[in-house]
């Protein structure tokens, strides 16, 4: 393992606070005195039981040291954030697990919800890049260059993202597509750390270099 410092990506943490705090212990002692990096692939609310939890966890770390721990959207939270505009758009959220985000706020709507929170969840960028991965929540639209990739895209794609084999230059980690059998799909250009945690499976940490593209190895924790 070369020296340099190590980037843990977690996704899909979907109101799963208990295993979001054993994993980011898990990592604090795999970690040490090593320098790292932390990057949130998006969906840190809806469905689990306790969204509020997750999000002051990610954002307070955000928050603290916003150039070594990067916070991406899901498209979870561009539901929510979709919810605060019209009627409809707050229905889908709430079909897909948006009551239970609200029930961990004590809300009873969208609107109900802290205004720093919805602030801090709008900022979020949907993509991350360092010199041998791109970090997104969903994925690429292959044949597009990253950077101009669509945000929509980045949020909510499966095919034909998921299909064959696409090299976007750098391998890309995401989530978004669980895992039902609780553990990443490793690809030669991607790697999926949607390990279904909300669904009983685990939830993972990839451990990545500077210096190549797939994982070095995974972190995962489980539910009692």
């Amino acid at each position: 393992m070369d020296s340099g410092p190590l980037t843990y990506a977690i996704a899909d943490v979907h109101g799963c606070a208990a295993l979001l705090d054993a994993l980011l212990e898990r990592i604090a002692d795999h970690a040490g005195d090593r320098p790292h990096r932390l990057v949130f692939l998006g969906d840190y609310i809806d469905r689990g039981p306790d969204s509020a939890a997750v999000l002051r966890t990610v954002s307070r770390l955000n928050w603290a040291e916003p150039e070594r721990v990067v916070c991406l959207m899901g498209n979870h939270e561009r539901m929510l954030l979709d919810a605060l505009q019209t009627e409809s758009a707050a229905a889908h959220w709430m079909f897909n697990g948006g009551e239970a985000t609200l029930d961990s706020f004590g809300a009873r709507d969208p609107a109900g919800l802290p205004r720093d929170t919805l602030d801090w969840i709008e900022a979020l960028p949907t993509l991350h890049g360092d010199g041998a991965h791109w970090y997104v929540h969903a994925g690429l639209r292959p044949g597009t260059d990253a950077l101009g990739s669509d945000a929509h895209d980045r949020l909510w794609i499966r095919e034909p993202f998921l299909e064959g084999d696409h090299d976007f230059g750098r391998h890309v980690v995401h989530g978004h597509t669980p895992q039902r059998s609780g553990r990443p799909e490793v690809r030669r250009f991607r790697t999926n750390l949607d390990t279904a945690a909300v669904y009983g499976g685990a939830l993972t940490a990839g451990i990545f270099s500077d210096a190549q593209g797939p994982a070095l190895e995974f972190l995962q924790v489980r539910a009692s």
